[in-house]
């Protein structure tokens, strides 16, 4: 087999790799195809189809979370590799050849899987309400070596409105370590930062640039470390992003036709989605809407179509014609118009709305929230502030770290949505083996067999 090395530069486009100096002398040598993007064009989404080469009718992941109706719970971004109901590919290579290893280095649903290798943030939580960074690897040892080697995993730079890229430098130099190690056959690496300025600002504020230089001397320096010890690289992404500026607040249109149930705490509103007759699970510009009173499926249905923002509803004919087909996925799935993407909230004033809203936390809230990346702009003295809080929190007092705003309208980017847009958008699959790849544009399902490709491996053998 043939070691290879994959670097998932989240969203990469054709458009920004000619605006990246290393990538682009690299990429003057290299082929390369635009991938006909996941639907929903989200994370664990795209990656699932890259790494089983199924649709998510079969695999299950539908999104980036779900609603869970065995116990009435929206989850978002859990961890277990399980979850994936499908074989995944270093499964198949090892079928093919025993000493074939494989290290997962940040890609999601990376805990209890039967990669060889894996790293995964994983913050520890102690009962007195501090969250601190952490990561999970296999073998367990590897945690410690790695973090006294590189520092802490920095997490509260890979998301939250200090991330940067500090924590895709991190990844970068924990992949180098790991190759130097073990020497996988197949290495995974993950490298987040375009996703944050680019969903602060937008694909097309010139902010961006700076972004684009900095990860770019990240890819210029691990292509030059793998190559470097025989290893090739192959880059690709998971999606582009597009502009927007029209949040919808699916689930307040919602709950204004009396439709979402929310549960008082305290003065405070909590969905209630195992009450209510629909609700949505928002995840960029796609929305699963669960009705759990299927006689209101129709009025449900009428109603978004009906809404500003979004563009097409799918029912069942529609979830089988976009591969979303599966137990998991909403009774129905919201897609938003172009310049749109769906918020998860669901409170009708301010005031009431949950403590965790204004805070950083992905696995409370009942849907994605990229407001997550900003700063409240009405804090006045945010260093001071954030500083005090901080310092509350290290003498062991409880306090809630409220810095989050509430206004979705500070988002200027987003995907999701199914399909390419113009040429300069939409992911990318970059290889110097330019015969393994089979046209201008691949299907995200075929990003599998040509991995297996570059391993030296036929799909189907």
């Amino acid at each position: 087999m043939t070691r290879t090395a994959v670097l998932n530069v989240v969203g990469l486009t054709p458009g920004i790799v000619n605006a990246a100096p290393q990538l682009a002398r690299w990429a003057a040598g290299a082929a390369l195809a635009r991938i006909r993007p996941a639907f929903p064009a989200v994370t664990c989404t795209a990656q699932s189809n890259y790494l089983t080469g199924l649709y998510p009718s079969t695999h299950g992941i539908v999104g980036n979370g779900w609603y869970a109706h065995e116990d009435a719970e929206i989850k978002f971004w859990k961890q277990s590799n399980r979850l994936v109901q499908a074989p995944k590919i270093w499964e198949r290579a090892r079928e093919l050849e025993s000493t074939f290893t494989c290290a997962n280095l940040f890609w999601w649903y990376n805990m209890y899987s039967t990669a060889d290798l894996s790293v995964t943030p994983r913050p520890m939580y102690p009962a007195d309400g501090r969250k601190l960074p952490d990561v999970y690897t296999t073998p367990a040892n590897l945690r410690d070596e790695l973090q006294r080697a590189l520092g802490t995993f920095p997490l509260f730079n890979f998301w939250g409105p200090k991330a940067a890229i500090e924590s895709t430098r991190w990844i970068a130099e924990s992949a180098k370590h790991v190759e130097r190690k073990f020497s996988p056959t197949l290495s995974l690496v993950y490298l987040p930062h375009l996703d944050y300025n680019l969903q602060r600002v937008g694909p097309g504020d010139p902010a961006a640039a700076t972004d684009v230089r900095q990860i770019d001397e990240v890819c210029g320096d691990l292509i030059a470390f793998y190559e470097g010890r025989g290893v090739q690289v192959a880059i690709l992404s998971e999606y582009g992003l597009v502009d927007v500026d029209t949040p919808v607040h699916i689930n307040r249109v919602l709950r204004q036709q009396g439709l979402v149930a929310v549960r008082d705490e305290l003065g405070m509103e909590l969905l209630d989605p195992g009450a209510s007759a629909a609700f949505a699970v928002a995840d960029h510009q796609v929305a699963h809407v669960y009705v759990n009173d299927p006689s209101k499926l129709y009025q449900v249905r009428t109603l978004l179509e009906k809404t500003p923002g979004i563009e097409q509803v799918l029912d069942s004919e529609g979830k089988a014609a976009h591969h979303l087909n599966h137990p998991r996925a909403g009774d129905l799935v919201a897609i938003s118009a172009p310049n749109a993407w769906f918020t998860y909230y669901y409170w009708l004033d301010d005031e009431r709305a949950p403590d965790f809203a204004r805070t950083v936390d992905i696995h409370r809230k009942p849907g994605y929230d990229p407001v997550e990346l900003v700063l409240d702009p009405s804090i006045r003295m945010p260093l001071l502030t954030v500083g005090l809080k901080l310092a509350r929190k290290a003498l062991g007092f409880r306090m809630l770290m409220n810095v989050i705003p509430l206004d979705a309208t500070l988002v200027r980017g987003s995907h999701g949505r199914p399909g390419l847009a113009g040429p300069e958008d939409g992911p990318v699959f970059l290889s110097k083996q330019k015969s393994l790849l089979p046209g201008p544009v691949i299907d995200s399902i075929g990003v599998y067999s040509i991995l297996l490709a570059h391993l030296g491996i036929e799909h189907g053998c």
